[in-house]
């Protein structure tokens, strides 16, 4: 069945219409736009006072499946993206076993279709179960369906390897997407290392760990002439080596999670273990870097890390509980709140970091903005809705979430995917 959007102010990372339009959807593809359509037999959704945006697209997400199902399942994460207005997420390879393989690969899109709500990209691993030590079979993962290859939650510490790496990727038109953090140095540290790290009595992880990882895949990418994307960029050091990077040339990207822009090593006086992330939570001084990276462009899209975990895996004492925290039901609401909101990005550009970029930066040519041709992927945002997070109403399969009990104004009030209405906020009118 056809579907008409009535009443839409769009809004493209390019800029906000002026005026109102319609937007017909036809066989998944945005089939019109023009300010009053008329389709017989559509369905028809009123957008009025809304702002009707490109469907957001995760280049971070981690649904656990297969493996710890326990935590998220392909179902569980793909209900949590739509109902944070997510179209696409690209899920990480650390599941068990990890996407290595074509055959892993194949079931995860399997499983994605049979859910049929959000488009699933898996992520395959540079190397064999992430260990570390043998490449897997870049070309097959290519072929499989996988867009990138990470070892995201282990940083790839052999330079040699990672230099191999880089050349296997870019014959198979794959971006390689780099965890950065050099083991030796992070040494299992639980937060920032620092005076406050000192005053807590936690081993702290040094912002080093993090930027000697991003110089040295920079003089790689450098030196191949290759592309390398990083991941969870967290510290102000970071940001300025990448800016560097990028005036001289060199093909880098990047990402930043919404946590990583709001929350500062404070947070971890509540020794919350929600709080606890990798890269950890860092000082307001890197926080600022961040959201200046986002204002000036070097900061290419955000993410969100999406890490879920059980309740009895994360309610242990600070050192022993994992680090992530879930993210796709917030970040939009972050977003707007701690960048438009604050007068750091404008809503257009807002788009631009959460759907235009990442889409370019995956060579998914028909997603990230709304124009005729294009796949009708859309969020619909009510800005003036005010909600507050709770736990009761998380879509996720956990809740480890340090934003719980917060208060927000915006939220996506319907999610649209490949045409199909996939998510409506039941409070929408």
């Amino acid at each position: 069945m056809a579907l008409l959007i009535k009443n839409a102010r769009v809004v493209n990372a390019g800029g906000e219409e002026k005026d109102l339009q319609d937007i017909l959807l036809e066989g998944g593809r945005i089939a019109r736009m023009a300010p009053s359509i008329e389709a017989n037999g559509a369905e028809v959704i009123d957008a009025a006072g809304k702002k009707v945006l490109p469907g957001f697209i995760d280049l971070h997400v981690h649904l656990r499946e297969p493996g710890r199902e326990d935590k998220e399942t392909i179902e569980s994460g793909s209900r949590a993206a739509v109902k944070g207005g997510f179209t696409s997420i690209f899920c990480m390879p650390n599941t068990t076993p990890a996407i290595d393989t074509a055959q892993t690969v194949q079931y995860i899109l399997d499983q994605a279709r049979k859910v049929g709500l959000v488009n699933v990209f898996p992520v395959g691993a540079i190397t064999k179960n992430r260990a570390g030590v043998e490449i897997t079979e870049m070309m097959d993962l290519r072929r499989a369906g996988c867009l990138g290859v990470s070892d995201d939650g282990r940083g790839l510490m052999n330079a040699g390897l990672m230099r191999r790496a880089l050349e296997y990727a870019k014959m198979a038109d794959l971006l390689v997407m780099q965890h950065c953090e050099d083991d030796n140095l992070s040494a299992k540290g639980v937060m920032n290392e620092g005076a406050l790290s000192t005053l807590l009595g936690l081993k702290g992880d040094p912002v080093i760990a993090e930027t000697v990882i991003i110089a040295r895949d920079i003089e790689l990418a450098r030196y191949l002439h290759t592309r390398v994307h990083f991941m969870h960029v967290s510290a102000a050091r970071s940001v300025d080596l990448i800016r560097r990077a990028k005036a001289e040339g060199i093909q880098v990207s990047c990402e930043a999670t919404p946590h990583h822009f709001t929350l500062t090593e404070e947070e971890v006086r509540s020794f919350d273990t929600s709080t606890k992330v990798n890269p950890p939570l860092r000082g307001r001084e890197d926080v600022l870097a961040i959201k200046a990276g986002l204002k000036d462009g070097t900061i290419d899209c955000i993410a969100t890390d999406h890490a879920p975990h059980t309740h009895e895996d994360k309610e242990v004492e600070y050192d022993g509980a994992p680090p992530g925290l879930i993210g796709l039901e917030t970040a939009f609401a972050l977003a707007f709140q701690e960048l438009v909101a604050a007068g750091v990005l404008t809503l257009p550009q807002l788009a631009g970091k959460m759907s235009l970029a990442p889409a370019r930066l995956m060579g998914l040519a028909n997603k990230g903005e709304l124009a005729v041709g294009k796949d009708a992927d859309i969020v619909i945002l009510d800005m003036e809705r005010e909600w507050q997070v709770s736990k009761e109403d998380t879509a996720s399969r956990s809740r480890n979430s340090p934003f719980i009990g917060w208060n927000f104004k915006g939220r996506v009030s319907v999610t649209i995917c490949g045409g199909k209405v996939v998510y409506t906020d039941a409070r929408t009118s």
